[in-house]
């Protein structure tokens, strides 16, 4: 039997992306049992849209991505949470194989996959693809010893958000969510599938100072984790689990 999912994707004032991706999850070959949309002081129309198209509201008054994406996760019912970003694009099978993955091993924990840029050139997607997502993966996946989630396009177990919660930092705004959420998961089963894609907006690309926000985010993260565990003894306690 394929699990039951729930959607949960935290949204500050980005009404017209939310339109599209709840537009898209609506022509899911698989349903999902719920999807809940975090207002995170949202001053826009955007509660109203997920309202509209059925979707669970949630209230997260603290502006952060970490508090309104554990206030999602909190709320959610069904068996496995899954995360997609307001102006993230899912294809019509991308919660079907996600459901897929989780009925066929009982044993995995988390699932994530890439982001592919929409509304961009082919060159320069390619180009945005290797500096960024691949980097992401490969960087991210080094600091922590194990595959991160990329927030765009992750699924875990509620069982595992119910064991982890309380240790993600959602109330430190400086954090990146995913990447904070992925240090807790060392002793975890975590699957990366290439081909669970989701379209993800190229607005992280543009702009001096949102690269540098970006950065600073993801140095500050790494701090956070790597005060409480270097990463050579993250790597060598995998290489233990492996012996």
């Amino acid at each position: 039997m394929m699990p039951t999912l729930s959607v949960v994707i935290p949204c500050r004032n980005d009404d017209a992306a939310l339109q599209r991706c709840l537009a898209s999850l609506a022509r899911q070959s698989l349903p999902p049992m719920e999807v809940i949309v975090v207002d995170n002081a949202c001053s826009d129309n955007s509660a109203g849209t997920a309202a509209r198209y059925g979707s669970i509201v949630v209230v997260e008054s603290r502006v952060s991505i970490g508090a309104a994406a554990a206030a999602g996760y909190d709320a959610a019912r069904g068996q496995i949470i899954v995360r997609c970003d307001a102006d993230s694009r899912p294809p019509s099978d991308w919660l079907a194989r996600i459901a897929a993955h989780f009925a066929a091993d009982p044993d995995l924990d988390a699932l994530t996959g890439p982001g592919v840029f929409y509304g961009i050139s082919r060159p320069r997607a390619a180009v945005a693809q290797a500096l960024y997502m691949t980097a992401y993966f490969l960087l991210m996946g080094a600091a922590m010893a194990h595959w991160p989630l990329f927030g765009s396009n992750m699924a875990m177990r509620r069982t595992l958000w119910c064991d982890v919660r309380n240790g993600v930092h959602r109330t430190d705004p400086q954090v990146h969510d995913d990447v904070d959420l992925s240090f807790l998961l060392g002793s975890r089963r975590i699957r990366c599938d290439p081909r669970l894609r989701v379209g993800i907006s190229p607005r992280a690309l543009y702009g001096v100072s949102n690269a540098e926000l970006r950065l600073h985010r993801a140095l500050h993260t790494l701090r956070v984790h790597w005060q409480q565990e270097s990463p050579g003894r993250r790597w060598q306690r995998r290489l233990q689990r492996r012996s």
